[in-house]
């Protein structure tokens, strides 16, 4: 039976600042559109909705992680592996309790929607909250999972990206303003970035066990080369956002050096566990971003 820890390690705690950040940023910018509006910032509302899309974001990472470790694990893709903790791949707990883990996760996702639907009094949220964990269960799961078709970066750029900021912005604003779009850009293409130098690190054993992602179909050098991109690109977006009236915001760029080792190292063709800092410094790296940039827009407001 799995111990205490290493249930901690398979839900990937490396792989949250993809669900700390987008919250962060949508929040920043619900804060920056309240501040300059009549109504003005309903401390007390604004902290609940904050904290429940949080809990809403975590619930669906972890579940989403342990989706996979069961999936991957059932199918023999993990028997062969380096890098954290598979939980049913390395037989330290049964398919069934990692899956009964993973659908509890979205039930806390789920019940935190709700609690969303009915502080909004916007239903078709529900609608979003389903499509997020069918896409979370389907990354791996079924029997044609997106994941294994070279997909995985698109959807994780649209949820943990897009539909996270611009939802974390809409539940305390009930509008889409257009600098939530940018920042679903850029914490959106840092989210895949993490996604990208794991799958860059399995490429040898996702080839093996037929697992089509994007990095085995683009190849090794591509795939460096498309991280290089994700990584380098929400800096401009944060320029940007400087540049169209929140100044404050290009202190965003004062993350900009802890993007160096992780590149350095997946720039220099590491492979198999030497890639593990790279997926520890993205996290790091998407984390300091998002505070940053949330930092900069407040001070803006």
């Amino acid at each position: 039976m799995a111990s205490l820890n290493q249930w901690i390690e398979g839900a990937r705690p490396r792989t949250l600042p993809a669900a700390i950040a987008p919250v962060l940023i949508g929040t920043s910018i619900a804060y920056v559109e309240l501040h300059g509006s009549s109504a003005g910032v309903d401390w007390a509302p604004f902290v609940v909705r904050a904290l429940t899309a949080l809990i809403v974001a975590l619930a669906l990472q972890i579940g989403v992680n342990y989706s996979n470790d069961y999936s991957d694990g059932i199918r023999g893709t993990d028997e062969v592996r380096v890098g954290p903790v598979r939980l049913v791949g390395q037989k330290l707990a049964s398919p069934q309790s990692v899956k009964f883990a993973a659908f509890g996760c979205f039930g806390v996702a789920a019940l935190g929607g709700l609690i969303l639907v009915l502080l909004t009094g916007t239903w078709w949220l529900i609608l979003v909250g389903l499509a997020a964990i069918v896409a979370a269960w389907f990354y791996t799961g079924g029997k044609h999972p997106y994941g294994y078709a070279g997909l995985g970066e698109l959807f994780v750029f649209v949820f943990f990206g897009l539909v996270a900021v611009m939802g974390s912005t809409y539940v305390q604003t009930l509008n889409f303003p257009g600098l939530a779009v940018i920042g679903g850009v850029a914490s959106g293409l840092l989210s895949v970035a993490i996604l990208i130098v794991n799958n860059l690190r399995d490429i040898p054993t996702d080839r093996l066990s037929g697992k089509r992602t994007l990095a085995v179909r683009i190849g090794d050098q591509a795939t460096r080369n498309l991280y290089s991109l994700t990584i380098i690109a929400p800096f401009f977006l944060a320029a940007l956002i400087a540049l169209t009236g929140y100044k404050p915001a290009i202190i965003a760029l004062g993350a900009l050096p802890l993007a160096i080792p992780p590149l350095r190292i997946v720039r220099s063709g590491s492979n198999g566990r030497d890639l593990i800092p790279a997926l520890a410094g993205t996290g790091k790296l998407l984390l300091a971003f998002a505070v940053l940039l949330s930092l900069g827009l407040v001070i803006s407001a």
